[in-house]
């Protein structure tokens, strides 16, 4: 049975299903990567950023004889975001190629069709079936990136802090748990709008915010989900401006295992050393802040070759792509309709 499903209001027996069958589908895909815990898993599914509004359905077993309702087999909710619905798809192994996943996605894409949105996105694991799926329904990859993870336990911390020193004079870097104060929130949203207006072909699935007011928002949302910011800036003495900026989120789900976010350097003030040198600052201080943290995973662009050699002269190793696909809505409710 597919239903339409709210994680705010679900039952914790829901709640508890919808992470087996999370972590049985991470098992199976990406086997090296952490499975998720329990912790602020219902607020990480329900909480989205204002103006933002998330849908999600779930497929689950008949209920058994004894009244019971069965395990959640399958998961799918479309955030829907400026003029795009972005979607996560998820089936429990076991019950893989029996069209479930096409019935889950018809739904959010009718949805979104209804909703009145133009277009449909999903982030695909490469070397994972989801490739094949997607590109039979007809999804076309827009944009691939390089995910690349570090391992604490392997890093040289001593020439890490040298590279942390390696930064020009005029310049210190600042370490701000939870996000910088009010006072750099306008100097920290310009430089991240500097990077605004590049068309590199990213669908935009995972949108920075570059308005002060909505950075703010964003930062709130990102606690209220279970995820911890941590940020580290490069001040220009001269001018007060941010002149570099990198960002690190620590999931309460997986706590073992950070995300990094946006690292930026004004295009003013490159050359001096300050992406690696706030990269370098960031992994000293999360060793301290996040005791359980063992690896950092970054994502970039493949033609990104200045921040691919920071990160390997950091230590980070790539593993996998990280694929963006995207289709016409109409065309795939077109299909879907086709095939019923």
């Amino acid at each position: 049975m597919v239903r339409e499903w709210d994680p705010r209001t679900a039952p914790a027996d829901e709640i508890g299903s919808m992470l087996d069958t999370l972590n049985a589908v991470v098992a199976t895909d990406v086997p090296e990567d952490p499975l998720w815990q329990d912790s602020f898993l219902r607020e990480y599914l329900a909480e989205t950023m204002p103006g933002e509004r998330r849908i999600c359905w779930i497929a689950e077993e008949e209920a058994g004889p004894d009244g019971r309702p069965g395990r959640l087999l399958g998961h799918v909710n479309v955030l829907l975001l400026g003029d795009i619905g972005v979607v996560e798809l998820l089936v429990h192994p076991s019950v893989r190629r029996t069209g479930l996943g096409q019935r889950l996605l018809a739904k959010a894409a009718r949805r979104a069709y209804n909703e009145g949105f133009s277009s449909i996105g999903v982030e695909v694991v490469g070397n994972t079936p989801a490739v094949a799926f997607y590109e039979s329904l007809g999804f076309i990859r827009e944009y691939v990136e390089t995910r690349s993870v570090l391992k604490l336990s392997t890093v040289d911390w001593l020439t890490l802090g040298e590279m942390a020193g390696g930064i020009a004079a005029g310049y210190r870097v600042e370490f701000y748990p939870g996000g910088p104060p009010d006072e750099l929130i306008e100097p920290y949203a310009k430089a991240k709008a500097e990077v605004r207006d590049i068309d590199d072909g990213d669908l935009d699935l995972r949108p920075s915010s570059y308005d002060p007011q909505r950075l703010r928002d964003s930062l709130a949302c990102l606690r209220r989900r279970g995820l911890q910011p941590y940020i580290v800036l490069a001040i220009h003495e001269k001018t007060g401006e941010v002149a570099g900026l990198t960002e690190v989120v620590v999931p309460a789900q997986h706590p073992t295992r950070a995300d990094q976010y946006d690292t930026i350097v004004a295009q003013d003030h490159r050359g001096y050393g300050i992406d690696r040198a706030i990269k370098a600052r960031m992994l000293f201080e999360l060793r301290g802040a996040e005791p359980k943290l063992a690896e950092v995973q970054t994502w970039n662009a493949q033609a990104n070759e200045p921040m691919l050699k920071v990160n390997a002269e950091l230590g980070f190793l790539a593993d996998r792509e990280w694929c963006e696909y995207g289709i016409d809505v109409a065309e795939l409710v077109h299909r879907f309709n086709n095939r019923d």
